[in-house]
């Protein structure tokens, strides 16, 4: 047998392998309890939690909402910066400063421009209770473009207070991603009120933006930063399959367009390539689509069985896939949390140890998974 062919038998049968094992690998069902805790948000897109126990929710229609005592409190808070609404755009993530207990800073992402010129902007403002105050932009990606989807536009801090901001490739614009000197498929590093930090990987390079942090991505709606470990996970939409988690490192090239796992939508090959001189190949792939729309890595205290695990809401199939880790190994998957019955937009661990899931939609609600 040719050599080249007897090694891609044996790539296959490992493929299969894998497959089947980590199948087989999903641990005892756990058993938990889902109630409905709000209902009428108007798209929910993301979630953070104050501590005093309320809950501030943004909705793409562009109103941030407080969810306290279990309940949406009538007005939206004032002073929200307007965003340009339509497609995948509009107000989008948010997350609290690293030392909001003192400085009551909150960040949001949102899409801003025109029609015709879009990008994704992200600001940070004092939340005062009832509104926001000292507005200010830390990020504004470059260039604008015309399309209203693949913003990006999730949002993480490191421990050293730096802000993680994943930017998507504009959909029309995927062979810029392998461009350093744009923001379209990058995901950018900036200081907590936006300056460039002197260790970003291509600071001391002429051609590249030195925001930059990591590229070669498509539309990361997923990104967290293990608080133990300091490890950053991401998950990206492929386009038909090819759905992605990967573990980010500064200066990576993650491969989209010229590496992918996925097919055009017409059906066409995106590239003949699926792994690439160069770049970083994902932790997990997924094929059929996903649509992995946000990600929550476990580390509660009502669900010790999951401690570790990453859970990844979908939009395609209406349901969270649990990824059975084993420090930064997947060692298994299981699709939990169908009987929602909805479209999966945002998922995160709560301070109670619960998980909290937003399901889309113009009557959108808040649901809770606890211990039972």
């Amino acid at each position: 047998m040719h050599p080249t062919l007897k090694s891609k038998i044996g790539q296959k049968f490992a493929q299969v392998a894998l497959a089947f094992s980590l199948m087989a690998s999903a641990a005892q069902a756990v058993d938990y309890q889902l109630d409905e805790v709000v209902t009428g948000l108007d798209s929910p897109w993301a979630m953070a939690f104050l501590p005093n126990g309320d809950m501030l929710v943004t909705e793409l229609t562009g109103q941030l909402r407080i969810i306290r005592n279990n309940k949406l409190v009538a007005m939206p808070v004032a002073g929200v910066p307007a965003s340009i609404f339509g497609g995948q755009g509009g107000l989008m993530d948010i997350v609290l400063h690293p030392d909001y207990a003192s400085n009551k800073l909150i960040y949001l992402s949102l899409s801003v421009g025109t029609p015709e010129a879009k990008t994704l902007r992200v600001i940070r403002a004092r939340f005062a209770g009832d509104g926001l105050e000292d507005i200010q932009t830390v990020f504004e990606a470059a260039p604008k473009r015309d399309t209203y989807v693949h913003y990006g536009a999730r949002l993480a801090f490191l421990a050293d207070k730096t802000l993680l901001i994943t930017n998507g490739d504009g959909f029309d614009y995927r062979e810029e991603a392998q461009s350093l000197g744009n923001h379209y498929g990058a995901i950018v590093r900036v200081t907590d009120n936006g300056k460039v930090p002197a260790d970003n990987p291509f600071v001391n390079d002429d051609a590249p933006l030195p925001e930059i942090w990591s590229y070669g991505h498509r539309n990361p709606q997923g990104i967290l930063v293990d608080a133990q470990t300091g490890t950053v996970f991401e998950t990206e939409h492929g386009p038909r399959g090819g759905d992605e988690l990967n573990i980010i490192e500064p200066g990576q090239n993650y491969g989209w367009p010229i590496a992918t796992y996925g097919l055009d939508y017409s059906g066409a090959r995106v590239s003949p390539y699926t792994e690439y001189e160069g770049t970083k190949q994902p932790e997990i792939h997924w094929t059929p689509s996903i649509a992995p729309s946000s990600m929550t890595l476990y580390r509660g205290s009502q669900f010790p069985e999951w401690d570790g695990d990453i859970f990844v809401s979908s939009l395609v199939f209406q349901n969270a896939t649990r990824v059975d880790m084993d420090g930064t190994k997947v060692v298994g998957q299981e699709t939990l949390f169908a009987e929602i019955g909805a479209r999966l937009r945002s998922i995160n661990t709560g301070p109670d140890g619960a998980l909290y899931i937003l399901s889309e939609g113009e009557t959108g609600k808040l649901w809770r998974v606890s211990a039972k």
